[in-house]
């Protein structure tokens, strides 16, 4: 059991003090909420916390003795474990390859011994309830199958303290409730559990304590049942923040885009259809939430329909009554459609390039001779449309917080001027205010007559955002709902398989 505190930790980077002196402590045996919104600090103390940075002024103590790592291997030494909101797996590899990549078994000839890691790698599976084989490669399994498998990854050392940073942002419910599970065993166990999450519903589900950062420094702490979720949010962004309904109007009748017929087949299994039967339509100025559970086929249909996978699909699509044939993704951008997709680091941003690059790109081809003033002016626009913090149009988009992040994305997107975008889980790992923000926007731009469909795995936001709902499960649709007919339990219903 090891109690970890921070005495008075403060770390800079050039323009920001990104943690201003803070001290707090994380207790062995309780799940320790670490909240705050992007750009608090959080992930910065965690990097601190597990070797990542090395240069900060103030002092880690490990049930009361200091600790100061020179890099990750010494943090994994004295038993912490990070398990990252981004997965670190390497696709080509196998479950048991990735988990003990760096920590590999030899025999006693110095070979690898592949079956004592496929068992151990079996075991370690079993007790998270994930029924793949070690010799999966990963890049086979959904991508919560890979979430359990970077959390095996990080329990196989038997680590005595473990954060967890957005760990259930890629999960099922199912899946969520098995880790819930799993964190009350580590709990019995002694472990010390620092969570970090935007979901207020599951602090207060597992959580014992809390820590709040604002803006590099600590606002508050103390335990979770002494505490609200509005006193968290005032700690959280320094004032009360209310997600007000969209107030549904009467929608024009004017079709924007009709679905007919739209069939997706599996990519390995012939038989097999991954979407089947699909038609549905959209109109203009209308948020369509898409909801169901994962596996369901969402995130298929946004991708089938904006010309990902031509030589799988078969439907006819019209927009504005008009019958279109899209190639590619490049002739679903020319002909109005945008797309924000579910990851922002992997699909939707180049993280190695600034904000004004990453907003000028859908619109690279238009604009070839666009001069370096043009894409900063168009840029700047754009940061100040959408209230991006940033201290210039030139920073880095992996320097950004999550919420920044996906500001970018939505500015890229909606510098094509589109007639219909697609938001798959739009504000997933975003703190509430910038949610809020996005919810706004969201808001603004189908009262400006823009055409929405949004996935969402989070029923409140769907409920909160739209203006019908249409549910799905194993590939079909199940429902059609209005807002004002639409419910979590009918929500949940149509989303079951049959």
């Amino acid at each position: 059991m090891i109690q970890v505190d921070v005495k008075k930790i403060s770390k800079s980077f050039p323009g920001v003090k990104a943690l201003d002196e803070v001290s707090l402590s994380f207790f062995p045996g309780k799940v320790n909420a670490l909240l705050g919104e992007n750009g608090a600090g959080k992930s910065t103390l965690l990097k601190i916390l597990t070797g990542t940075y090395t240069k900060y002024q103030g002092s880690i103590l490990l049930n009361g003795q200091t600790a100061r790592f020179q890099n990750v291997r010494e943090a994994q030494k004295a038993g912490i474990a990070h398990i990252h909101q981004e997965l670190n797996l390497i696709p080509q590899l196998t479950v048991a390859e990735n988990l003990f990549l760096g920590r590999e078994v030899r025999n006693a000839f110095g070979l690898l011994d592949t079956a004592e890691m496929n068992r151990q790698t079996k075991a370690m599976l079993e007790k998270l309830r994930l029924e793949v084989s070690p010799q999966t490669p990963v890049r086979r399994l959904k991508v919560g199958e890979q979430q359990l498998v970077e959390i095996a990854k990080a329990l196989l050392s038997d680590p005595a303290v473990i954060f967890m940073d957005e760990p259930t942002s890629a999960l099922s419910d199912a899946e969520i409730n098995n880790l819930h599970q799993i964190i009350a065993s580590l709990k019995k166990e002694g472990k010390t559990i620092v969570y970090i999450s935007h979901k207020m519903e599951e602090l207060f589900r597992i959580a014992d304590h809390y820590s709040v950062l604002r803006d590099g420094a600590l606002t508050g702490s103390g335990n979770m049942e002494d505490t609200s979720e509005q006193e968290l949010i005032r700690m959280m962004v320094g004032r009360d923040v209310q997600i007000e309904p969209k107030t549904t109007t009467h929608l024009v009748e004017e079709t924007v885009l009709q679905i007919s017929d739209l069939h997706l087949q599996h990519p390995y299994v012939k038989q097999r259809k991954v979407l089947q039967n699909i038609s549905f339509d959209l109109k203009r100025g209308e948020i369509l939430g898409i909801f169901g559970l994962m596996g369901a086929g969402r995130t298929e249909l946004l991708e089938t329909i904006f010309g990902l996978h031509t030589s799988r699909s078969s439907y006819s699509l019209e927009i504005e009554g008009r019958s279109y044939e899209f190639s590619s993704p490049q002739a679903a951008i020319k002909n109005g459609l945008a797309f924000v997709t579910e990851d922002r680091k992997v699909e939707g941003l180049v993280l190695g390039l600034d904000v004004a690059s990453n907003i000028s790109l859908p619109t690279l081809q238009q604009r070839f001779f666009l001069k370096s003033r043009g894409e900063k002016d168009l840029a700047r626009s754009y940061i100040e449309r959408l209230g991006i913090k940033t201290p210039s149009e030139r920073q880095l988009c992996r320097n950004l917080s999550g919420g920044n992040q996906q500001k970018v994305v939505l500015a890229k997107w909606l510098s094509t001027q589109p007639k219909i975008l697609f938001m798959d889980e739009p504000t997933r790992g975003i703190d509430i205010k910038a949610k809020q923000e996005i919810y706004d926007l969201m808001k603004k731009l189908a009262d400006e007559g823009l055409s929405i469909i949004l996935v969402s795995s989070e029923i409140p936001e769907i409920l909160t955002l739209c203006d019908r709902i249409l549910v799905m499960a194993e590939g079909r649709l199940t429902a059609n709902y209005s807002a004002s007919e639409a419910d979590e339990d009918k929500l949940l219903k149509a989303a079951l398989p049959v």
